[in-house]
């Protein structure tokens, strides 16, 4: 019930992203999939890779069709659920799904470090999943960027420490340019070959 209560809780959090989402397309996405392409700017970020250490932008996954996440380790549900369910959609996906990456961005970066990241995303068993961190300025100009909104609370009792985000995965083209908004996967019954069938289009045609 909790996790199912959390789902709930973080859909209610994309009204703002999702209200901005354009409707026209030729491709019929999944009805938990919505078109961007009109709504959202092109893929752009300077972040740490917590496989490297170094900072990455957009021009290092330019050729690949990139999904973007807001969230955080210490996430109880709705992270490990929604990267165990991208993972095995990239499994439904087959071969094409090395075109894809899944960027995990941290928005707790006072308790996420460069470390516990990669160790995180490993816990998927994907190369796929990556995960990027950036101090509080950079984290706050490309989560501004999507209209991902976050919010995080400091204490240093564990049980007090809260942290809130969006669930929407921004999905973009090999060239960045966006394409849809992936909502379903924070639903109490994501549709993952649904989800996994447009991923696949988008990586077989460029575009949906």
């Amino acid at each position: 019930m909790k996790a199912a209560s959390e789902r709930r809780a973080v859909v209610g959090m994309l009204g703002a992203s999702l209200l901005l989402a354009g409707c026209g397309r030729s491709w019929k996405l999944d009805s938990q999939d919505i078109a961007a392409k009109k709504s959202i700017p092109p893929l752009e970020f300077a972040l740490a890779d917590a496989d490297t250490g170094k900072i990455v932008t957009q021009a290092a996954f330019r050729g690949k069709i990139v999904m973007l996440y807001f969230g955080y380790t210490n996430c109880p549900n709705v992270c490990p659920m929604t990267l165990s369910d991208t993972a095995r959609m990239f499994q439904m996906i087959g071969k094409p799904a090395e075109d894809i990456r899944f960027l995990f961005v941290t928005v707790d970066p006072r308790r996420d470090s460069l470390a516990l990241l990669k160790k995180y995303t490993a816990l998927f068993g994907s190369p796929n999943i990556i995960g990027l961190r950036g101090g509080e300025a950079a984290l706050h100009e490309v989560a501004s960027r999507y209209h991902a909104g976050y919010s995080v609370d400091p204490s240093p009792d564990p049980a007090k420490y809260t942290v809130t985000h969006t669930a929407a995965i921004y999905v973009f083209n090999r060239r960045g340019k966006p394409e849809f908004i992936i909502a379903g996967l924070a639903s109490e019954h994501p549709d993952l070959k649904g989800i996994a069938k447009d991923l696949a289009h988008l990586a077989a045609t460029g575009t949906v």
